[in-house]
């Protein structure tokens, strides 16, 4: 497990990432916000942020790599015990939160937790011949190539290849991902499948989305 570890404190963040390695994590050290903004964060399993760093603190930093589009594991560290300010912390993306001064052994299990969370989130994909849909970090990935998908492109592309095979028609498309009546929808289903087939069939690649005229639709694989 490869462990990214932002803190200021050169003293705390020797004796963490020693502590760390000798219970054979990998353990890279920052010691601000602009510096861990520089890693390519994704390759991380787990950020750890102190909360109190120089320049842009670790709630910031946080925020940051949240808008960004890194679902990376945050686990935030601090000494303020307050309420408020750990609803804040989780708001602005953080998955635990935990408070100065600790026990090794805590830090330890919380981030054996988040592993197995990530783990469990890893495992919720769509597979469909070269298109990859995680539904957890809401993103799609056909032939090695991340594709850029909004929300309703996204519900849509899943909603297509759980029916993969199967004949959708316009109805069940307004019901199921717009929830609404096919009448104050119908031109936007048109729109979203030409962007969606734009985006998805990309050069090179077999069509995934066939229509049938006057019918519907059909995620089809390629024979």
């Amino acid at each position: 497990m490869h462990i990214l570890l932002v803190e200021d404190d050169l003293k705390a963040a020797r004796l963490l990432a020693k502590g760390l390695e000798e219970e054979n994590y990998q353990v890279k050290h920052c010691t601000t916000a602009e510096e861990a903004l520089t890693q390519t964060l994704d390759t991380f399993d787990l950020l750890i942020l102190d909360w109190n760093l120089p320049g842009m603190d670790g709630m910031l930093l946080c925020s940051k790599i949240r808008s960004i589009g890194v679902s990376t594991p945050v686990l935030m560290l601090t000494a303020r015990d307050a309420l408020q300010d750990k609803v804040q912390g989780l708001r602005q993306g953080a998955d635990d939160y935990l408070v100065k001064p600790y026990a090794f052994e805590e830090l330890l299990a919380r981030i054996e937790a988040l592993r197995r969370r990530a783990e469990l989130q890893a495992c919720v994909t769509l597979q469909a011949f070269d298109l990859s849909l995680h539904l957890q970090s809401q993103t799609a990935v056909r032939a090695g190539q991340e594709i850029e998908l909004t929300r309703k492109e996204f519900a849509l592309l899943e909603f297509l290849i759980r029916q993969q095979g199967k004949l959708i028609s316009r109805h069940q498309l307004a019901e199921h991902v717009w929830k609404a009546d096919l009448i104050a929808i119908d031109n936007l289903i048109d729109v979203h499948i030409k962007n969606l087939r734009k985006k998805v069939d990309l050069p090179g690649c077999e069509p995934l989305i066939q229509t049938v005229r006057g019918q519907g639709f059909v995620f089809a694989l390629p024979e």
